[in-house]
């Protein structure tokens, strides 16, 4: 009977072992820690038996932070101590600036925790990597993910602590933190998730692809589950899809002591709980009753008499813009959010409001130059390429349609070369004089001080500055441009083309954003594009036309 030949474990385990030490001393660190991923931690720990000290230290850089445990586990005693001496070994080696810092304060050198993290990753030491990060702040974690490439991200991405996995996830990026997210096990994320507030949670599930959003989920108990499907139903703009359900609500038939008593039962209270919330038995809201009226009462008071019946909750559907002000003009810390019927749904706290300020800044500065989507700077090559291709496409009309005014002037420019020469000067005045009012408009749409009531007091106001400014500079440049070209013609033309374009642009800048908001178009995305072609198309029309009819 013919046998079957079957290949000899010994030999596959030697093949491992020559494979791995060849990947470690070509210093290929990444495909050696796919390797080593691949294996049973037991597999692991036979392979470092056969390895010299030099090749396990290197070896046990790229064995995963959740596994170490595991791989120990099946090391013999003395190995383990050995391994141990030669990690302390090689940490007392480093150079004494590495050392330094990673021994001594972290927070005061975030350069240089970036510095020792990309020189750990070109040198394949990633545990000097998990060490730093064991002794840095969450956000401070995310700051440095978000300033690595994506592959080294990756890498370091591996070397946090599984519990901590969850906190850092919460300070990253949108961008960022769904790539992330992406490349996870689905176990390891759903761990990972459960450490997540619930809005957090939900906005990671909002960022995850609808299969994973839904497994992550499903992995979740029923209770859980409903209060994300929930919070999940509203818009993620809006004061429903910023709320947490950790509230504490409170009848007002019961008395101050009975609240204390079961305050006392928690562990603990919820972040930012400077006020409980008052409900009837039908769950309807009827008003706050602050934390420390409760630490101040007698015991036998009711929370009736303390409770204030006149704090306005916010309604789900509630803009977060709106929440954001509301919060910065009353200095709130939380707020009770309700529905339609007005029963109370959950709160948003500062924390959450803060999140709202921050991703509105960056909007409206990332979306001045069409990068609004583009918050990581690390994101691929070809994302990030057709991002801002339709971008640059859209300034390519408009710079088709400045060029083709001028191109209306061929004959004038032919003959008084002059103008030429001058043409910037106007289009760069009338520029930058509407970007100034153009960001005042946008600020104060964003903070809701311009409306319907003071749109022409603001009008009026811009109008001025504008004849102002342009009447001082066009004096400058039209001395400037006599004394240049000793024609007395085109200083007075200059100077009536800057006079026109910016009075143009203060018109422009107030106009054009209110007509982008009036039609649903975000001024801040938008708005300088559509500014700097009005103000370079007045103004070369202006400056042009007035030499074809003074000079020719």
């Amino acid at each position: 009977m013919k046998r079957d030949l079957q290949p000899d474990p010994n030999d596959l385990i030697a093949t491992e072992i020559d494979h791995l030490r060849e990947l470690l001393a070509q210093g290929q660190g990444k495909r050696a820690r796919r390797l080593l991923k691949k294996m049973h931690p037991a597999k692991i720990a036979s392979l470092l038996e056969t390895l010299t000290p030099a090749q396990r230290v290197a070896a046990w850089h790229q064995v995963e932070a959740r596994t170490e445990d595991k791989v120990r586990a099946h090391l013999s005693a003395t190995l383990r101590a050995r391994l141990a001496r030669d990690l302390e070994i090689e940490a007392a080696a480093e150079s004494d600036p590495d050392s330094r810092h990673l021994d001594g304060p972290p927070e005061d050198e975030p350069e240089t925790q970036l510095r020792l993290v990309l020189e750990a990753l070109e040198e394949g030491k990633l545990k000097r990597i998990a060490r730093l990060f064991r002794k840095l702040h969450p956000a401070r974690i995310a700051g440095l993910l978000e300033s690595l490439p994506a592959t080294e991200r990756a890498a370091a991405w591996d070397m946090i602590d599984g519990e901590r996995t969850a906190k850092v996830l919460r300070h990253l990026q949108e961008e960022v933190r769904r790539r992330l997210a992406a490349e996870m096990d689905l176990d390891h994320l759903v761990e990972a998730a459960r450490g997540l507030e619930p809005d957090d949670l939900v906005d990671l599930i909002q960022d995850l692809p609808m299969a994973t959003g839904r497994q992550i989920l499903e992995a979740m108990d029923r209770r859980e589950r409903e209060r994300l499907q929930s919070m999940l139903s509203y818009p993620e703009d809006s004061a429903g899809g910023l709320m947490n359900m950790d509230q504490i609500a409170v009848r007002a038939n019961i008395r101050v002591g009975t609240l204390l008593r079961y305050l006392r039962l928690r562990e603990d209270l919820p972040p930012n709980t400077d006020k409980f919330f008052v409900i009837d038995r039908k769950q309807h809201y009827q008003g706050v009753l602050r934390t420390r009226r409760v630490l101040t009462a007698r015991p036998e008071t009711l929370v009736s008499e303390l409770m204030e019946t006149d704090f306005e909750p916010v309604p789900a559907d509630q803009p977060s813009d709106a929440v954001a002000r509301r919060f910065e003009e009353e200095d709130l810390s939380s707020a009770p959010v309700v529905d339609a019927d007005g029963r109370l749904l959950g709160r948003i706290t500062v924390d959450d409001v803060v999140d709202v300020i921050r991703e509105q800044a960056a909007h409206a500065i990332m979306g001045m130059a069409g990068l609004d989507e583009e918050t990581d700077m690390f994101a691929p090559v070809l994302a990030s390429s057709r991002r801002r291709a339709v971008w640059l496409g859209i300034n390519l009309i408009t710079a088709f349609l400045a060029a083709w005014v001028i191109g209306l002037f061929e004959g004038t420019l032919q003959q008084v070369v002059a103008l030429a020469v001058l043409m910037p000067i106007v289009a760069s005045m009338g520029g930058i004089a509407g970007s100034q009012t153009l960001t005042l408009v946008i600020r104060g749409l964003a903070t809701g001080q311009l409306g319907g009531g003071n749109t022409r007091i603001l009008l009026l106001k811009e109008a001025g500055i504008g004849l102002l400014n342009g009447l001082l500079w066009a004096l400058v440049v039209a001395a400037l441009a006599i004394l240049w070209f000793g024609d007395w013609a085109i200083g007075g033309i200059i100077a009536v083309a800057i006079l026109l374009n910016l009075l143009c642009a203060a018109l422009s800048g107030v106009a054009i954003p209110l007509l982008m908001r009036r039609f649903g178009i975000d001024p801040a995305l938008a708005g300088s594009v559509v500014l700097t072609t009005v103000t370079d198309i007045v103004g070369f029309f202006a400056f042009l036309g007035l030499a074809t009819v003074v000079l020719l």
